[in-house]
């Protein structure tokens, strides 16, 4: 019973040592007396008890590795402390077991010495500016060294970038400056434009009125004209109203006594107008006045 007891303890021993179950996005290194022997696959696997041993244990998901703030010096001698993250995958098992004692701190390591590196090349203001620039050469830089660790790094990222508490206060009151220069320029730039437009509506102004009082002045004469010629029409029409009334029988007759009669009006308000009166010496005179003017229709009339 005792040997059943035993023999049974001895096959479990052997089960447990030769049979391994890798999980999914793991990798173990197997070592065969002392020397590399294999990489279990997640899944069943088997081993050869007291021959073959589990050295290393992989996970093969994408780690996180908070890189130490330091003091980095820029090239115009400027102190930042820098802190970053740092995203890493072990893409071969068996490099990442004898590649390096410990990957981890190696990478550390390099990240930070690239990372003063690249911080000593930039002035200050770069340095806020251009992060992704300085995530990317660390990223190449700890990409090429890794190679040997059987790592890969995925991406390096900036956390915080910390000057020194003197230039924080030169830096605030520089944007402080900036801001209200900003200010001052677009204030001048508003009565700029505002001068602009009201010179320019005092322009339009002053065309609009000097075209107005142009076409006033050309309205003004085109109406005079037209008046002129309206009456010289009117006129001209009454004239030969009275030329074709003349014609009818007892139109010279007409005429006379028309005549006849202007005139005494005329020496009437010769009267009422002046101190003095001119009287024709007789009577003859009139009628002579008469004669001449019938003598002028006529003359008129025969030229017709």
């Amino acid at each position: 019973m005792e040997i059943a007891f035993i023999l049974l303890v001895i096959a479990a021993i052997f089960v447990a040592r030769s049979v391994k179950v890798v999980p999914q996005q793991h990798a173990w290194v197997v070592e065969r007396l002392g020397r590399y022997h294999a990489t279990l696959t997640p899944g069943l696997n088997f081993l050869v008890p007291f021959v073959d041993r589990l050295a290393y244990k992989h996970s093969l998901k994408e780690i996180p590795l908070d890189v130490p703030s330091q003091v980095c010096i820029t090239k115009d001698n400027t102190q930042l402390t820098v802190d970053g993250i740092l995203y890493f995958q072990i893409t071969d098992a068996m490099r990442a077991s004898y590649g390096s004692s410990n990957y981890i701190v190696a990478i550390t390591q390099l990240a930070q010495t690239t990372l003063r590196s690249v911080i000593g090349r930039m002035e200050l203001d770069r340095t806020f500016e251009e992060r992704d620039a300085i995530n990317s050469a660390v990223v190449q830089a700890l990409d090429e060294a890794a190679l040997n660790w059987g790592v890969k790094v995925l991406r390096y990222e900036i956390k915080d970038l910390t000057p020194p508490a003197e230039i924080l206060r030169s830096m605030q009151a520089q944007i402080t400056a900036e801001r209200e220069k900003r200010a001052l320029i677009a204030a001048s730039e508003g009565r700029r434009q505002e001068q602009i437009n009201i010179a320019t509506g005092e322009r339009e102004a002053a065309i609009a009125r000097s075209e107005g009082d142009k076409q006033a002045e050309i309205n003004k004469a085109q109406g005079e004209a037209a008046a002129v010629t309206a009456v010289a029409e009117a006129t001209a029409e009454a004239i030969k109203k009275i030329a074709a009334a003349i014609q009818q029988p007892g139109g010279e007759q007409a005429v006379q006594l028309r005549v006849a009669e202007r005139a005494v009006e005329a020496y009437g308000q010769l009267a009422q107008k002046n101190n003095t009166m001119i009287v024709p010496g007789h009577m003859g005179e009139v009628a002579g006045l008469i004669g001449t003017a019938m003598g002028l229709l006529k003359g008129s009339k025969t030229g017709t």
